[in-house]
């Protein structure tokens, strides 16, 4: 499973992008209590998990500078 790219990421609205962050930090912890009891078969899967939750905050973080940014006015 090769791991997703970003553009996937900027496409997804802003429901859709908060929706997926909680749902990966959920996978996460879930992932950690299995790797805790020794029950996790498929260790790959934090990174990405890892890895799309990174791609996601990061798309987040640009919405939100980009909104927070003035409109500057040209002469």
């Amino acid at each position: 499973m090769p791991l997703p790219k970003i553009s996937e990421a900027r496409e997804l609205s802003d429901e859709k992008l908060a929706e997926e962050i909680v749902s990966l930090k959920k996978q996460l912890f879930q992932l950690r209590l299995q790797k805790a009891t020794r029950q996790l078969e498929k260790p790959h899967q934090f990174k990405h998990a890892r890895h799309r939750l990174a791609q996601l905050l990061t798309v987040e973080t640009e919405r939100k500078q980009a909104s927070s940014q003035p409109t500057q006015e040209s002469n």
